[in-house]
């Protein structure tokens, strides 16, 4: 491999760095008394509130620097919380605002 090849790999290196630290941050910990939600998804609930702070995917993707990925929502019970494909997990209570 010339010096050109080596340069190159040396270029992609941050860039994999930054995806990897991207990816990173999305899932972040998650708190001990939040539930996670699993496929298959419901696709009936009841309409009882015990309100429930999800955290979901808002759908923004960085190219060029790691940015919040995540949002929380208030959701009416766990069941329709798990029933947005976009939730990851919920916690007892409605979010703060």
């Amino acid at each position: 491999m010339g010096a050109a090849g080596a340069n190159t790999k040396y270029r992609l290196l941050p860039g994999l760095l930054l995806l990897a630290s991207c990816a990173a941050k999305q899932t972040g910990l998650m708190p001990t008394q939040a539930v996670r939600c699993s496929d298959p998804r419901p696709q009936v609930c009841t309409m009882d509130y015990r309100p429930r702070c999800a955290t979901r995917d808002n759908g923004v993707r960085c190219i060029t620097a790691p940015c919040v990925s995540i949002e929380t929502a208030t959701y009416a019970n766990a069941c329709s919380a798990c029933a947005d494909a976009k939730v990851f997990y919920h916690v007892p209570g409605a979010c703060d605002e």
